[in-house]
């Protein structure tokens, strides 16, 4: 049987695969979407505060930026705590995966009444221009759901299932 600390290890590292995965995704969408996309540096619309992550992803944090956890300031309340005076990401590549898809054309299927599935979509109001969304092909859009259930299998396996969250916010030290 595994120690705890190398089954930590082994789903860090599947959490950094997820999130290769996801980012190759998100390439190609960028690549689809790259005249209507405005997100820029200093762009912060989704970079809101309040926003949680699992346990696991705030663990992924905490390895790779320990240092500004200790002594960083956090961004004034509004906006996330990891931006920087100009708007930029201090944690970019460990970033969430939350953090990671904003921007794009969004899908995800809601169930309604007496069991009836509707399609939704939304993207972000800076991203509006262009083709109407609702017309857009499936694989133009960022489903989700599949990479969600990957991620919360992997938080599963990280607290057996106790699904915890945490503020970004609160991982600063000096929140």
């Amino acid at each position: 049987m595994k120690s705890d600390r190398t089954r930590q290890e082994s789903l860090i590292h599947a959490l950094s695969k997820l999130h290769e995965e996801v980012d190759e995704s998100v390439h190609g969408l960028c690549d689809i979407h790259g005249g209507r996309l405005q997100c820029r540096l200093g762009c912060v619309d989704c970079c809101v505060d309040e926003l949680t992550v699992f346990e696991i992803e705030a663990e992924n944090i905490r390895r790779h930026h320990g240092d500004l956890l200790r002594e960083g300031m956090p961004h004034p309340p509004g906006a996330c705590a990891f931006l920087d005076e100009s708007g930029a990401c201090r944690i970019y590549e460990s970033r969430p995966y939350v953090c990671r898809t904003q921007g794009l054309p969004l899908r995800w299927i809601e169930e309604m009444e007496e069991d009836e599935l509707v399609e939704m979509r939304d993207i972000c109001s800076l991203n509006d221009e262009g083709v109407p969304i609702e017309t857009l092909p499936e694989d133009a859009c960022w489903t989700l759901g599949p990479f969600e259930e990957r991620l919360a299998g992997l938080q599963i396996d990280w607290d057996g299932g106790k699904m915890k969250r945490v503020f970004l916010r609160a991982l600063l030290k000096g929140a």
